[in-house]
């Protein structure tokens, strides 16, 4: 795949969407760990410090999972501060993870961890003083679904003394189709105890994301980046696509009002996943997201993309 050319540009209504090839040229943040298939680095949650260094969670498969933290000077160039493999979280694998600072500054990691000799996943939280502590924090269950959904692939934001959640759910209660998947949303007063509002984003039936819509960003605008799929086959291949929300005060913080969520547009996007989209302190973003190779293996990209009238930077 040509790491210049991703954006499909299939819908004027994407315009201003910080989708990869709408800005400067990729980088490669973390490499693929091997060759092949299943031999992924990807599914990232990006935070920026007060210092405007980035630290970077992301998920690594190679044969076992395990999530990584990391930080970077220029968001390219990352050094490892911890690693949380599944057997320290009880877990069979790890999927994305999401790295949120809370008011006080300490450090909370939501980890996705899928519950051996199942295909149920559930969603547990550390948290330490310093990202390096994370690694060897205690985990809690947060969002532990129940023996009919799978939860997992956490996006968290926290604005002030609110905290919202959008997860990816599995349902279990068909054998062998337990790929598919909506976005459910929630929210909180401290992050640890949360209340549930249901479904706010699906794919839709005989389209490119008819399989399900798994949400990985949002915008302070409330769109967002999701990814889908239209079959089983296509699972670990999904696109990217953008989903804006439906009606007014239904973006997200509006206190009271489930964010609702409409797919644009008939086509993707972009041919990525787990697209992140992290907001430059100049305006703009700096962008995130797991690509893959021609061997079938995953390597997480990043990009810069500019506010309008702004000019791409070179990396």
């Amino acid at each position: 795949m040509d790491r210049t050319r991703h954006h499909a540009g299939t819908d004027s209504s994407v315009g201003g969407f910080p989708l990869p090839g709408t800005g400067g040229p990729a980088a490669v943040a973390v490499p693929a760990p091997d060759s092949g298939h299943q031999r992924w680095a990807g599914a990232p949650s990006a935070h920026r410090d007060t210092d405007r260094s980035i630290l970077l969670a992301y998920r690594v498969r190679a044969g076992e999972d395990h999530n990584v933290v990391a930080r970077s000077a220029d968001g390219v160039t990352f050094t490892t501060l911890t690693v949380l493999t599944p057997g320290r979280l009880g877990a069979a694998m790890v999927e994305r993870p999401a790295l949120v600072r809370t008011g006080s500054g300490a450090w909370r990691l939501y980890v996705s961890c899928a519950t051996p000799g199942s295909k149920h996943w559930w969603v547990g939280v550390v948290e330490a003083a310093t990202p390096e502590g994370l690694g060897v924090a205690p985990v809690t269950p947060v969002f532990e679904g129940d023996r009919h959904t799978a939860v997992k692939d956490p996006v968290i934001r926290r604005r002030g003394d609110r905290w919202e959640a959008w997860l990816c759910c599995h349902p279990l209660d068909e054998p062998g189709e337990e790929d598919r998947m909506s976005t459910a949303y929630a929210t909180s007063r401290d992050g640890l105890r949360w209340q549930w509002h249901g479904t706010v984003l699906t794919g839709r039936p005989g389209a490119w994301d008819a399989r399900g819509a798994r949400l990985t960003s949002v915008l302070p605008d409330g769109r967002a980046a999701y990814d889908g799929r239209a079959s089983a086959e296509e699972n670990w291949r999904e696109r990217t696509g953008v989903a804006a929300p439906c009606g007014a005060g239904h973006g997200p913080g509006s206190a009271g009002d489930t964010p609702l969520l409409a797919p644009v547009g008939d086509a993707p996007a972009c041919d990525v996943r787990y697209l992140e989209a992290l907001p430059a302190p100049g305006g703009g973003y700096r962008i995130y997201y797991e690509a893959r190779l021609p061997a079938g293996s995953h390597e997480l990209r990043t990009e810069t993309v500019p506010a309008p009238g702004q000019v791409p930077a070179s990396r």
